[in-house]
């Protein structure tokens, strides 16, 4: 299909256009590595029908499923360089657990799973995702230069798609490469035939699953370096393929986990996107190297990644290792600074993947991290923003002022400032103890390894020389006492709290609302189990959990509190299997009364009524909508109606769904879709509606909403729960460099919320930073409080 033309429509709407005199899809193939196939890896082939070269910097291919769904989108593999007069172009595309015969060396790299029967596939000119979905569309969409669709594709030229394509047979073009803008026509269906553009074919130079060898001798480095193998994107060139005699120096060995060693070319060339190093993985041997030895590596390429959103590790596996001798000097490690780092963090594809495009090192930090993926990484004297954990990581900053919190943390403020200066931290010294590293806390002196990347945090400094721990001494929070006239209201995740776990755990929450939070009128908790937790037998009840809760805070020096709750259905609620996670009322009754009102339970709905008396809820405790689908294997919101010093204030204690299914921020889809957005989207908007009801009531009703939200002050959620300025995040009135209830990945952010209706005019709001910070903690989050002076709060 030509760039430009008139457009021709038959009487079905299908792609159509001047017949292109120049670049052309060649041929289609998506059964690599399927079964029976022989080619381990789909392609797309370009050809070339002019006389003079065909420029193709800025294009791209792109594919869409031949039946496109809603959800569909074009997914994008950008190319570079130049199509010869009369030549081709391969584009290597996914690859698959079959075959046996790798493609030649491809000219573009991506990794696009295409179907074997049935697809479009379109030659672009730009890089950005097409959003056509029919033929008709995509006919008037002038950036596309040419369009194949096969099997029962939609998306097509002509009368209709081409036939015949599976796992065993591709749809080609005639050598001619002749164009009539009628894909049936077109291309005939047939043995896959890959050709690049040096014209090599499966088995012949480079590409032939033998990368770099030359039959020479067995001590001498094979043609192929480790630059050649990373390539210019995240993806290599030699995916797939055996290489021979890769030389390097062995920079790191880890002997616990995926076992391997990362080895780097001490000769780099001159090419910044390049990486000079790469891990070589050993299976369930463990490395017979040393850090310091030559090698030369024999073995096959892959991208391995660790989950399906990720990013890939690019991996020599399967490895013969020559070592050719001992002690040598490892090569320089590259810098991580506030200078080195990008300030941008990612390239976008539409929601598409990034792996094809080319690195840009001086852009964007994760470009920058992954153009020295593998290599020797340094830093100096850097301040911890993300607590050890149980599994021997930590987080740092190697940009000290960037977004910086009060307490020494990082602070995320928007999903456009990820914090590019963040870096994981994990050792490969197996005999030594981990530090138990606060936020604030200092890894003073140098800290270097390999660069790797992890499903959990994306890129990590592998250390094999790891900084000297300063206890900067960051203390929990205790917040005041509320005066006489003020009524405390607090919300605490207890992260999974049953009636089976250890009393230290059960003293140690307690000490939290007793000590730190300086025992509240009114605490909603999150995460109560049920009296037997994840034995998943029935049991609904948490009264043995409460008992349990509450003897541990009058231990240690708090109230006697009462409780409210309702029991969920069983296994309704999402959370850990037989936990029955719910939220809870304690409530101390010398300060606060609770107004009980039966008939709430699992599945029926509280509401407000007006009354002579007043608003009132017509259950309370009770649930708000239990049944719609917003709560779908999720938390219902507790409603609650209280009195204090005769003044009547409503409480509502939620935990909206989690964020589990959200693409990571450093993953290869990007910008990443957040998927659970929508569920608590709906969920923020069941509870505005609720709102809504109560002040339609009584305009001047003092409502509290809080829990966790797991999301953001910035997010969809609490956007739809603000709506119509209903209620007020009190988070939004701490200074920014305060604003945050939990740390996740080094990034100190909100995920717990306290809001107030709008006659709740005078409070005084408090965060109490007590776990997310510290290496030792009672739960992942950290609680807060809000004051209410009620006799101050103004009338409407």
């Amino acid at each position: 299909m030509g760039a430009a033309g008139a457009f021709a429509f038959t009487a079905l709407p299908n792609a159509s256009a001047t017949p292109s005199a120049s670049a052309v899809i060649a041929e289609v193939y998506g059964g690599g590595g399927n079964s029976g196939a022989t080619l381990t890896r789909d392609f797309v082939e370009l050809g070339n029908a002019g006389s003079a070269a065909y420029d193709l910097s800025g294009y791209s291919v792109q594919y869409l499923p031949g039946t496109p769904s809603a959800g569909s989108a074009w997914q994008v593999t950008a190319l570079t360089g130049a199509i010869a007069p009369g030549a081709r172009y391969l584009v290597g595309e996914g690859t698959g657990s079959g075959g046996t015969t790798a493609l030649p060396t491809p000219d573009a790299t991506g990794s696009i799973a295409m179907s074997a029967t049935s697809g479009t596939i379109a030659l672009v000119s730009g890089t950005a995702a097409l959003t056509c979905k029919t033929a008709a569309d995509c006919a008037a969409d002038p950036n596309i230069v040419d369009l194949a669709g096969y099997g029962t594709a939609v998306v097509r030229e002509g009368s209709g798609p081409a036939a015949g394509a599976s796992n065993t047979a591709a749809v080609a073009r005639a050598d001619s490469l002749s164009d009539t803008d009628d894909n049936a026509a077109d291309f005939t269906s047939g043995t896959p035939t890959p050709v690049n553009s040096a014209g090599q074919t499966p088995g012949s130079g480079d590409g032939g699953g033998d990368g770099g060898g030359d039959g020479g001798s067995p001590t001498d480095p094979g043609t192929v370096r480790v630059h050649d193998i990373q390539g210019t994107t995240r993806l290599s060139p030699y995916a797939g393929q055996t290489v021979t005699r890769v030389p390097g120096i062995v920079t790191g060995v880890r002997v616990s986990g995926s076992l391997g060693y990362w080895i780097q070319d001490p000769t780099p060339d001159t090419d910044p996107r390049t990486s000079e190093a790469v891990f070589v993985y050993t299976g369930s041997a463990k490395p017979a190297v040393a850090a310091g030895d030559s090698v030369l590596v024999t073995g096959k390429v892959t991208e391995y990644y660790p989950s399906s959103t990720s990013q890939s590790n690019t991996e020599i596996g399967g490895p013969t290792t020559t070592v050719l001798s001992s002690g040598n000097a490892l090569p320089d490690a590259v810098a991580l600074n506030a200078t080195s780092v990008p300030d941008a963090y990612i390239p976008t594809a539409s929601g598409g993947s990034i792996e094809s495009l080319a690195l840009q090192p001086a852009v964007y930090a994760q470009d920058f991290y992954e153009s020295l993926e593998g290599m020797r990484v340094t830093f100096s004297d850097a301040r911890v923003v993300g607590a050890s954990d149980a599994y021997g990581e930590l987080w740092v900053t190697v940009k000290p002022k960037e977004n910086a919190t009060a307490r020494g943390g990082t602070l995320y403020s928007s999903y456009d400032q990820p914090n590019t200066g963040r870096i994981e931290v994990m050792s490969l010294d197996t005999a030594s103890a981990f530090p138990a590293a606060n936020v604030g806390d200092e890894l003073s002196g140098v800290t270097t390894g390999p660069l790797d990347y992890s499903t959990y945090g994306g890129y990590n400094v592998q250390a094999t020389q790891l900084g000297t721990l300063v206890d900067k001494g960051l203390k929990q929070e205790v917040t005041r006492r509320q005066k006489k006239d003020e009524l405390a209201v607090a919300t605490y995740n207890v992260e999974n709290l049953d009636a089976l776990d250890p009393q230290e755990k059960f003293d140690r929450l307690a000490e939290g609302v007793a000590v730190n939070l300086n025992s509240p009128d009114v605490v909603a908790l999150e995460e109560i189990q049920d009296d037997n937790g994840a034995t998943n037998d029935g049991t609904v009840t948490a009264e043995a959990t409460l008992k349990r809760f509450t003897d541990a805070v009058r231990a240690a020096g708090g109230p006697a509190y009462k409780w409210r709750y309702i029991s969920p259905t069983n296994n309704a609620d999402g959370g850990e299997p037989g936990g029955n996670i719910r939220q809870v009322f304690l409530f101390n009754p010398k300060r606060v009364s609770f107004t009980d009102r039966k008939g709430g339970d699992a599945t029926t709905a509280t509401s407000v009524v007006k009354t002579r008396k007043g608003v009132q809820l017509t259950y309370s405790p009770g649930r708000i909508d239990p049944t719609s689908e917003a709560w779908a294997n999720s938390r219902k919101p507790l409603v609650g109606e209280f009195t204090f010093q005769g003044e009547q204030v409503f409480v509502i204690a939620n935990h909206f769904v989690s964020k589990g299914g959200d693409r990571p921020i450093h993953g290869r889809y990007q910008p990443p879709a957040r998927s659970s957005e929508t569920q608590r989207a709906a969920q923020a908007a069941e509870v505005n509606t609720f709102v809504k009801s109560l002040l339609a009531a009584d305009r001047n009703a003092r409502a509290v909403v809080l829990g966790d939200l797991n999301d953001y002050e910035f997010s969809p959620t609490v956007t739809a729960l603000t709506a119509g300025k209903v209620l007020k995040p009190l988070i939004t009135t701490l200074p920014a460099a305060e604003r945050y209830t939990y740390v996740y990945d080094g990034n100190s952010q909100t995920l717990d919320h306290i809001l107030t209706s709008p006659a709740v005019t005078s409070f005084d709001y408090d965060v109490v930073h007590l776990n997310a910070e510290f290496a030792d903690q009672a739960s992942d989050h950290d609680p807060q409080i809000v004051r209410i002076d009620l006799s101050k709060c103004r009338r409407r």
